[in-house]
């Protein structure tokens, strides 16, 4: 269960808070512009790279003033009521000292906390973060306030939607994940309204914190993933020549999100600066083969129906899925979209027949859908499955066409020799997945 939502009062403003975990060491985490505690949880990795940080510490997250389940009357942003919020939420949670945190424009106020209120703050904990958010003359790297306002207006035009280009830069390993796009989208929904997220937007496309970079004095460590696409590294390495004592440490990858990617090797860093070794908290896996499931076409004949129609036809579907479900054993884990998430313990077999049962019964409905399946092992977070495996299953169900059941070649590989007869595919590049893999077409029931 995610943890439970507070509020406190902050210079007449109410700020919403949470504290997860209960290790003996406080870490307070600034993500920066926007956010909404309580819908962080909800998508799986963000939910399991959380965890791991609240697995030895006390970990402490507030949505910002103007943001999310705060007070959304928000004229502008100052680093300065931000950093008075961060206190406030501070001593609402009891915590008289606190590791800070902080990715992308949270850096700033960290840096701000960590100057202004050694007393407060132990250690400083920056990943992708920032000393200035936009271009001058000795920091020529960053974007010009102009562009930054571009940028702004560029992603508040399409506030809300499922907007795959912005995450392809945020988070390339996911590029066309249907699950990552729909949560990011409802993010930025509960998070500020277009608008909101305007103000705060052009009121950040301006801030400097350059001058308090000496006067930090507590244990500093500093993180980036030099190929990323959003920040770039020369940020990083500025508040790492430019703090006393500072750590850098490169990492792998392209992704932005800290939850992304490697996010164990972040979680690692953080728990070996902060406590002198690294976490013993592997998360939980097994092997499981997983199957998607995606009407084809589903907009399209959408519209054509009309909503009516459509929530009629699309509730026999569902139902048509539980019932194999039931018979074959299969778990749904959730629903993505039109189509469904499902998991099977152990090897395929199951699994593959609930896909020929599905594809058959739907026919009735004159619905046609894809199907993708894949075995390895998945990380277990709480009743979510995550990890590559799913990513795989995912691609490959992209893959499908109409009526077709696409199953990797682990999948293959394991059923070799018995009932199930297969088309070989060839190999494919999978977004996000290193290597070729080999697909192959289920074409016949056993």
């Amino acid at each position: 269960m995610p943890p439970a939502t507070r509020y406190t009062d902050s210079d007449g403003a109410s700020i919403a808070y949470q504290v997860a975990g209960d290790g003996n060491l406080d870490v307070l985490f600034l993500p920066g512009w926007i956010s909404q505690i309580e819908q962080l949880w909800e998508a799986p990795a963000l939910r399991r790279f959380l965890e791991r940080l609240g697995g030895f510490t006390r970990l402490i997250l507030f949505d910002s003033r103007g943001t999310g389940l705060s007070e959304r009357s928000l004229q502008t942003y100052t680093l300065e009521q931000e950093a008075r919020d961060a206190l406030a939420v501070l001593d609402a949670a009891g915590s008289d000292r606190v590791a800070l945190f902080t990715y992308a424009v949270g850096g700033l106020v960290g840096a701000k906390l960590a100057a202004e209120h050694p007393d407060r703050v132990g250690a400083l904990v920056m990943y992708a973060s920032a000393a200035r958010t936009s271009w001058a003359p000795d920091y020529d790297w960053a974007m010009t306030r102009e562009e930054r306002e571009a940028a702004a207006a560029h992603a508040t035009a399409t506030w809300g939607e499922q907007d795959s280009k912005l995450l392809a830069q945020l988070a390339p390993s996911m590029n066309g994940d249907p699950a990552l796009i729909s949560w990011f989208a409802r993010a930025q929904r509960l998070a500020a309204s277009p608008r909101e997220a305007r103000v705060i937007a052009n009121a950040t496309a301006e801030l400097d914190v350059r001058e308090l970079l000496p006067a930090i004095s507590v244990p500093t460590l500093v993180m980036h993933r030099p190929e990323e696409l959003v920040w770039d590294v020369r940020h990083s390495l500025y508040l790492a020549e430019n703090i006393p004592g500072a750590r850098y440490v490169e990492l792998s990858g392209a992704d932005s999100f800290p939850f992304l990617g490697d996010s164990d090797a972040i979680v690692e860093e953080i728990s070996e600066f902060l406590t002198g070794g690294r976490t013993r908290t592997a998360p939980a896996r097994d092997l499981l083969t997983v199957m998607f499931t995606d009407i084809v076409d589903a907009t399209p004949l959408a519209a054509r129906l009309g909503d009516g129609r459509w929530r009629d036809l699309l509730a026999d579907h569902d139902a048509i899925v539980r019932a194999e479900l039931a018979r074959f054993g299969g778990r749904e884990v959730k629903t993505v979209g039109d189509g469904f998430l499902i998991a099977f313990d152990g090897p395929p077999s199951r699994a593959l027949r609930c896909a020929l049962a599905i594809n058959r019964a739907v026919q009735a409905l004159e619905l046609e859908i894809r199907i993708g399946i894949h075995t390895g092992e998945c990380e277990l977070i709480g009743d979510d499955v995550g990890g590559m495996a799913v990513h795989i299953a995912a691609r490959i169900a992209g893959l499908a066409g109409p009526g077709e059941v696409l199953a990797s070649g682990t999948s293959f590989g394991t059923v070799v020799g018995g009932p199930f007869s297969f088309e070989d595919r060839g190999f494919y590049d999978l977004k996000g997945v290193p290597g070729r893999w080999p697909v192959f077409a289920l074409s016949t029931s056993p």
